[in-house]
């Protein structure tokens, strides 16, 4: 969420920022709702201070009985109107936060102006693309001449969009959430959570899930969500808390299943599980100070980056740019691998850095120094990786002409020695 006041008072710089996103953000609007506010809380408080006034006339000598009813008249019609104007300011204060939870995120000033993907820019590209003296096969071929991917059983037992792992398959997906979970907390100094799989709408509003994602995610009974991602969990551990400056930076890192319905991609990806609705991803999170935020992002991509280093798979980063930003983040940086069977590169992991967004919808904030007014921290997120698109790359990029696939050497230990998958 955007800071209200910052919006008003920089109500042209406010409006222009947005607009790189795309879209109608009536600000003017905005700005009406809070003058109408202001104005309903300071006559509010002039008759408050006035029925004051008027309630003390009791104490006067020799106040007549006369008196003493005119002064419960007015004080009565007083205390209506307030009353009035109170109910008139909590449903202004409704308005203008139903229009704050629909506002993206300004985009970072060093994020490049674009209207969408088509505009966004390649950082970098590292390894090489595998050349094979075949027609690399895309992965569902691939996995399901192997034994290892079951799309037609997963049909059976929830519908579209869904895989089941079988055999060598599912211990590779075990193998990856190990090997991951392992780089990220014994060499980038994460701290490993397991967290729930369902939350409160209060998590997902606080991490700009609700009200804009509505539609895409899974509303479980009794007012409870499935989780789209690890990070609504995880960011939410610290939620209504002032942390100490020293805590900072918080590193976190999550496996979890993750739940999508995938409402607006129809028609996309409908074959193998590059979209599916339950897949599994680990997930890396962090709380910082507004001062260390982006190079925290930094560090953030590089240790995404080293999971594709260690599998040697090749991939590229790219910058976002502003029409292309997701809804809370400020900076973005996708990674890329490069799929053989697709002749593409396709996003396995998404770096974002939100400021305070997250913090300011959650009120996580933090005291900078001892005795000094807490202010909102700034929270990031990544995949660390998405396993199920890794899986992807790994069978496009390890396959061989007789069928079998190579296993990373980083990964054999995690996979008992194996070091190829063979029909």
């Amino acid at each position: 969420m955007l800071d209200l006041r910052s919006l008003i008072e920089n109500l042209d710089e406010s409006s222009a920022r947005l607009a790189t996103r795309g879209g109608d953000f009536n600000l003017e609007g905005l700005a009406d709702l809070y003058r109408h506010r202001r104005d309903t809380v300071t006559r509010r408080d002039e008759l408050r201070h006035e029925q004051k006034q008027v309630s003390s006339g009791f104490k006067k000598p020799g106040v007549t009985s006369e008196e003493r009813e005119a002064i419960r008249t007015r004080s009565r019609a007083l205390s209506e109107e307030i009353g009035g104007l109170e109910a008139e300011s909590r449903s202004l204060d409704e308005s203008i936060e139903d229009i704050l939870l629909g506002l993206p995120n300004f985009p970072h000033r060093s994020v490049p102006v674009g209207a969408d993907e088509s505009e966004n820019v390649v950082v970098r590209v590292v390894g090489d693309q595998p050349a094979f003296d075949f027609e690399p096969r895309q992965h569902w071929d691939i996995g399901e001449t192997l034994g290892i991917l079951d799309f037609e059983g997963a049909s059976r037992i929830a519908g579209s969009r869904q895989v089941v792992y079988r055999d060598a398959g599912a211990r590779l997906e075990r193998a990856l959430a190990s090997f991951m979970l392992d780089l990220h907390t014994q060499a980038h100094g994460y701290r490993e959570v397991l967290t729930p799989y369902i939350v409160t709408p209060d998590c997902m509003q606080g991490t700009g899930q609700l009200p804009k994602f509505r539609d895409e995610a899974y509303e479980a009974t009794d007012g409870f969500f499935l989780i789209p991602t690890a990070e609504v969990p995880v960011t939410n551990l610290h939620r209504g808390e002032v942390l100490a400056a020293d805590q900072l930076p918080i590193r976190y890192v999550a496996y979890s299943s993750c739940f999508r319905r995938e409402a607006g991609s129809h028609g996309k990806d409908v074959r193998g599980m590059t979209r599916v609705h339950q897949f599994q991803k680990v997930e890396m999170v962090k709380f910082t100070t507004p001062d260390t935020a982006y190079e925290e992002l930094e560090q953030l991509v590089d240790n995404a980056e080293e999971v594709l280093r260690r599998l040697d798979l090749p991939y590229r980063v790219v910058e976002l740019c502003t029409g292309d930003l997701g809804f809370g983040a400020a900076k973005c940086y996708d990674i890329e691998v490069w799929l053989p069977g697709q002749a593409a590169y396709r996003e396995i992991s998404s770096c974002s850095c939100y400021e305070s967004f997250q913090a300011r919808r959650a009120s996580i904030r933090y005291r900078p120094a001892p005795g000094e007014k807490p202010i909102f921290v700034h929270t990031l997120n990544g995949s660390g990786l998405a396993i199920g698109r890794t899986i992807i790359a790994l069978l496009e990029n390890g396959q061989r002409e007789n069928s079998t696939v190579a296993i990373p050497e980083v990964l054999r230990p995690y996979m008992g020695g194996l070091e190829s998958i063979e029909p």
